[in-house]
């Protein structure tokens, strides 16, 4: 059997305040293997963000060991950290962090600027990606000009156009009508199926999770047994 893509041992993040600690998530162990479709569920305040963010190098665990595609990345500095998210893992949020004065094609494009790809070559790689989404005829409509299903779509986009090794969507869905739900997930079902990422997603609703291949759950930082 390979190795898993994402393995996480023994994780847990405490908050502290004061002299009062929260314990966001308490002794994970979950293991995600290459070309996995992951549903995280669990009510809110469950620590399903806050787990994701650390598998995505965003934030910081407490203690415990994560390695995502081979790398340890508890040990990396801010910096390599950095540099390593920039080039594995593809994020995309639920309140789409688009910036307005950019087009669809600008935003898509700005995480190429970290890389060392020529403007040709970040011009293709943006293109092909929009293509990949269903916005080739809008690439250059600023998102006031764009349905919040197009703009999620810009979104997933832009996660995409690094080519990471893992997406992480968190509620992709949670601000969208149903029919633009649908639509983002199909995106993200043919993204995993056809292209064979792992991809790592929150949700709340039962519906969305549907989409996913194994769906895990969480209560109160606890990471329940597979069902």
């Amino acid at each position: 059997m390979s190795e898993p893509i994402v393995r996480v041992e023994g994780l847990s993040k405490i908050y502290r305040r004061d002299s009062i600690q929260v314990v966001a998530l308490d002794t994970i162990h979950l293991e995600v293997a290459a070309g996995e479709f992951l549903a995280l569920m669990g009510p809110s305040g469950s620590g399903k963000t806050t787990l994701m963010n650390i598998i995505a190098g965003v934030d910081r665990a407490t203690s415990g060991s994560v390695r995502v595609n081979g790398a340890d990345i508890v040990a990396l500095s801010e910096d390599e950290l950095a540099a390593w998210r920039n080039h594995e893992v593809g994020y995309v949020f639920q309140t789409l962090n688009l910036i307005p004065v950019l087009t669809a094609f600008e935003n898509v494009e700005l995480p190429l600027l970290l890389t060392d790809l020529s403007r040709a070559e970040r011009r293709r790689h943006a293109e092909t990606a929009l293509q990949l989404v269903g916005l080739g005829d809008r690439m250059h409509h600023s998102p006031r000009q764009l349905s919040g299903g197009q703009e999620q779509r810009v979104a997933i986009a832009r996660a995409l156009v690094t080519d990471p090794t893992l997406i992480i969507a968190d509620e992709p869905t949670g601000d969208l009508d149903a029919r633009s739900a649908d639509e983002v997930l199909a995106i993200l079902s043919r993204l995993n199926r056809e292209w064979g990422k792992t991809i790592i997603m929150v949700t709340h609703d039962p519906r969305a999770a549907r989409a996913a291949s194994v769906t895990r759950y969480l209560d109160k930082g606890v990471l329940l047994p597979p069902a």
